[in-house]
């Protein structure tokens, strides 16, 4: 589903303030697996999710997601490519404050130039998938930060997409409000999707779903647990 090999990320390279984030790192991603990169601020794990998620390009190294080559992609057909495939989920939301939750969820559709019917068939179900539908016509200012959570993972699934890309999704949410976002990301594991998460968050570790555990340090892949089966392959 997802390999990289060999892959390399120099932000500002050539000058003085050159910084390596990823270090000729290489990993392979099993279709449905639910995998989590575990790691302090500045470990590398949200470079990487951009990185799969075509929002950047590697220094060196390749990346295919689903048989298509990402790394070299240009903007126009990195965006197809997010269209197609990928949903992500960020920290701080990326919500459109001004819009209500529906018109929110809607918006990664508006390029398809669907019909308005399917449109908002899309939007409904992926409000209910994520327990958002009963504030579709409130906007986004007006909600918690858990409803605001629950928005950016409707508006993440609205196109079906096969990748979920996940990063520090629980930063900002208390407790509670953490389970829940947790449990839809089991409904979504059990129905197949292959789901990446990047944090620190502890109760990522101990969840019962979690395929793997890739613990990163400074760029580097320095753990890769396979958790259900009982394995380590370091």
């Amino acid at each position: 589903m997802v390999i990289l090999e060999n892959v390399t990320k120099i932000y500002n390279a050539g000058s003085a303030q050159a910084f390596e984030a990823l270090k000729s790192l290489s990993l392979h991603i099993q279709e449905g697996e639910m995998v989590v990169l575990n790691g302090v601020s500045g470990s590398g794990k949200s470079t990487l999710l951009s990185l799969i998620g075509a929002l950047d390009r590697p220094t060196e190294g390749k990346i295919v997601v689903n048989e298509e080559l990402v790394s070299k992609l240009p903007d126009l057909h990195a965006s197809a490519y997010r269209a197609r495939t990928v949903g992500m989920v960020f920290q701080h939301f990326n919500l459109i404050e001004t819009l209500s939750v529906e018109e929110n969820v809607m918006v990664p559709l508006i390029p398809q130039k669907l019909p308005m019917s399917i449109l908002r068939q899309c939007v409904i179900r992926s409000m209910k998938e994520a327990s958002i539908l009963h504030k579709a016509a409130q906007p986004v200012r007006a909600l918690s930060g858990g409803e605001k959570q629950r928005c950016a993972i409707a508006r993440a699934l609205v196109h079906e997409p096969v990748l979920i890309l996940c990063d520090e999704p629980t930063a900002n949410l208390d407790h509670q409000n953490s389970l829940q976002f947790i449990e839809i990301l089991k409904r979504l594991h059990h129905e197949g999707k292959t789901v990446v998460v990047a944090t620190h968050d502890p109760l990522f570790l101990s969840l019962p779903f979690v395929d793997r555990i890739i613990d990163m340090e400074d760029g580097c892949i320095i753990s890769d647990r396979y958790v259900s089966q009982g394995c380590t392959d370091e």
